[in-house]
């Protein structure tokens, strides 16, 4: 068994979704990927699961439309954060 967090699963599959959608202006290394998944994460309730079973009861909840809202809005915040402030200079 496996204990998982399936908001952070969530988060990272939107991610993907709204740098492809900023386009070239955001910096998209692994420094600020993870920058911005924490700072997402942190504005989001967990939902974890520990069973095949009860991943897919929490998968039909998570599917809900404010959930997606929700998760999409953290993660253009945390992505204009992170582009006003990155953790790297930006010569690299």
């Amino acid at each position: 068994m496996e204990l998982r967090n399936l908001t952070e699963k969530l988060v990272w599959q939107r991610l993907d979704e709204v740098l492809k959608e900023q386009g070239a202006e955001y910096c998209a290394c692994e420094q600020c990927r993870l920058d911005i998944a924490a700072l997402s994460l942190n504005q989001l309730p967990p939902r974890y699961v520990v069973t095949q079973r009860g991943e897919t009861f929490s998968k039909a909840d998570i599917l809900e439309i404010q959930r997606y809202v929700d998760v999409v809005a953290a993660v253009t915040k945390a992505v204009n954060m992170v582009k006003r402030k990155p953790h790297h200079d930006s010569k690299l």
